[in-house]
This record gives C-alpha cells, structure tokens and sequence, in this order.
C-alpha cells in the first residue's frame, strides 16, 4: 500500500468522469449516513488525520481505490464483515463512517448487492463516497 502506483490491468475509474457522482450527492449520501449513531461516532484523529492531511487528496484516492479492489470489490470479500480495521487508515475509518466497509453494509445503505464482483462504475462510486468524507473531515479541521 506504500506505492500508490496503480495496477495497470485495473485502471482506477476518473473522477472527472461525468456518470461520477457529484460532490453535492455524496454530501447528501453522507449525511443521511451520519445520522446513524454508530456511523456519527467516526472522525479523523491523530495519525489517521496527519496521514491524510500529509498525502493529499491524489494519494488518499489511489489508496482507497487499491484498498477497494483487495477488499471489498470481489463477489465474495476474505473474512467479509471482519474485514475492515476500525484504525490505522484514514481509508479503514472512512470505510465505516459511510457504511462502505463490508459488502453487507454496501447493500443495506448503498443498495449495491451482494454476492457479485463490484462493476467499474461501483468502485468509483464508492471510492467517492470514502474520498468526500475523507475531505470534509479534513477541511473541517480537529474536533
């Protein structure tokens, strides 16, 4: 995870990319989310902050997209439900604070089913989702 070069036989979907959601629709996706108390109780802090503040949007990307691929994207995920640490990733937190963290929560609040490989359009999307929320916590500073 320390290259964030990306693995040319999957290209990273563009964010630029006109079918990508827009910022205002992940804003309102986010918010719906974190009015769940389980979610609400997520934030950046410490280490987890300083290596999102320090790497930058570009890089938080790749290392979502990457962790995306590994984890959540095939039909059936290793250890599914178990596999996303609650730290030591601004992208593990982000993971859980949007409900992208296990394929059972990408279905129940993303409507993305289960038991399928994730399309191109839905990595980007739910890339989107962990990026905005990686961002607004971020430009929202230290609570």
């Amino acid at each position: 995870m320390s290259d964030p070069t990306p693995d040319p036989s999957d290209p990273m979907p563009d964010p630029s990319d006109p079918s990508a959601p827009t910022p205002d629709s992940l804003d309102r996706r986010l918010e719906t989310i974190a009015r769940h108390p389980f979610r609400a109780k997520f934030h950046l802090r410490g280490r987890d902050r300083a290596t999102a503040e320090l790497s930058g949007p570009s890089t938080m990307r790749w290392h979502a997209y990457d962790l995306i691929a590994k984890r959540l994207a095939p039909a059936e995920p290793y250890k599914d439900g178990k596999q996303t640490p609650y730290r030591g990733h601004p992208v593990f937190v982000a993971q859980h604070a949007t409900a992208t963290c296990c394929r059972t929560c990408l279905e129940r609040w993303h409507q993305i089913p289960k038991g399928r490989e994730l399309s191109r359009a839905e990595r980007a999307y739910v890339v989107g989702v962990i990026c905005r929320w990686i961002e607004r916590e971020v430009a929202a500073g230290g609570r």
